[in-house]
């Protein structure tokens, strides 16, 4: 492969913004930031500012393929079109399903990430997240609720063992039986537990926090709110600094208002855009199947079929980092890292990816200053050219 200088507007780097300069590529990875021009050729993106690919940490499929569906053809397919619109890395979230089914779910996406060509534009996958299936009746909301059991850790070990070591976040609900000796298990492996679709109470919540739980799922969404006299979920996500907070900024399944707060709460270095997007997400309206269960696509999001129960978004993330900037939320380089930097610490794969550094393969997003994209590349290729 080639080398090549990226010339731009702005560079978003690790721990500040450069304006102007020159961002080496070599062979496939990024090189160093200069500010003046290197040797050599130059690949003019001026009008642009230069980010890290999106990643999104909490996705179950896009343009008509899920996780669910077991087949390592479509993950594939989705990741192609995930890179296509800027996110360059996503962590393939399973549902709340029968306990054989999702070891199979696993093995599928590891299956996906085995067959894939050097060359592959799309979308690394640097984990797999399991949201499910360890939740609450209460808070099932498009869960199903037919397979919602009590954690277990040799049921995770086998799923893991499928996934080929790929499972890097598990989500459940702490008030489950057995739920802190499996939170503190997998915390000794390095593996992210997620305190969602629960009814903890916040001293239920908190006892996670303490046995090695670090991320809140979809924050507001599928738990316990906030009251003063009963801070639920929401108030332990909030007064616990060093947790993540995923919140969907759709502005659907959070109001802007709501969203401020928990930044205000956390800070955005602790607030993590997802996009909890479907199967059926860059697909047109109607009728699909999600999870299992049967979901109506309108008005820009997915519900429960014959329901208003929202059951995801059809997000791209970011459309979500467009959103936080025109809702006045956060400057652009904020957001661009709490869809960036901050989602891969959340999920312990920021080694990978959510950063521009030298050495590391050359993910990266052109933005137009209106922060729509104007070009997506993948090891220094750029994706659909």
């Amino acid at each position: 492969m080639s080398t090549y200088h990226i010339k731009a507007d702005a560079f978003v780097l690790p721990g500040s913004v450069a304006q102007g300069g020159y961002l080496t590529v070599a062979d496939g990875s990024f090189g160093f930031w200069s500010a003046e021009r290197p040797e050599g050729e130059v690949l003019d993106l001026t009008g642009t500012i230069v980010a890290p690919g999106l990643v999104d940490t909490h996705i179950h499929g896009f343009f008509n393929h899920a996780t669910t569906d077991c087949d390592p053809d479509g993950i594939n397919a989705s990741s192609l079109e995930l890179a296509r619109r800027g996110t360059t890395a996503w962590i393939p979230t399973t549902f709340t399903d029968d306990v054989e089914r999702i070891g199979e779910q696993c093995a599928a996406i590891a299956q996906a990430v085995e067959k894939r060509d050097p060359g592959f534009t799309g979308a690394r996958v640097p984990g797999i997240y399991l949201e499910g299936p360890f939740f609450t009746m209460k808070h099932v909301g498009a869960q199903n609720p037919a397979y919602l059991i009590a954690p277990s850790y040799d049921v995770f070990a086998a799923w893991q063992e499928k996934a080929g070591g790929l499972i890097v976040k598990s989500a459940l609900a702490p008030e489950r039986e057995g739920a802190l000796d499996y939170i503190a298990r997998l915390d000794a492996e390095g593996v992210v537990t997620s305190i969602g679709h629960s009814d903890a109470t916040y001293d239920e919540a908190l006892a996670a926090v303490n046995a090695g739980a670090s991320c809140f799922v979809h924050t507001y969404n599928g738990q316990r709110g906030l009251h003063h006299r009963d801070p639920g979920c929401v108030g332990c996500a909030m007064a616990t600094p060093n947790t993540y907070a995923e919140i969907i900024c759709d502005g659907k399944h959070v109001k802007p208002a709501a969203i401020k707060a928990l930044m205000d709460a956390k800070g955005w270095q602790h607030t993590v855009l997802i996009t909890d997007c479907l199967g059926c997400g860059g697909m047109p309206e109607g009728s699909y199947m999600s999870g299992g269960l049967p979901v109506e696509m309108r008005g820009g999001a997915c519900y429960l079929a014959g329901q208003d129960t929202l059951a995801g978004s059809v997000l791209t993330l970011v459309e979500g980092v467009k959103n936080m900037v025109d809702w006045g939320l956060a400057s652009f380089d904020q957001a661009i890292r709490m869809a960036t930097e901050v989602p891969a610490r959340s999920a312990h794969v920021d080694a990978v990816c959510g950063s521009i550094k030298p050495g590391r393969a050359a993910d990266f997003i052109a933005l137009n200053h209106d922060l729509t994209l104007a070009a997506s590349y993948v090891g220094g290729t750029q994706v659909g050219a």
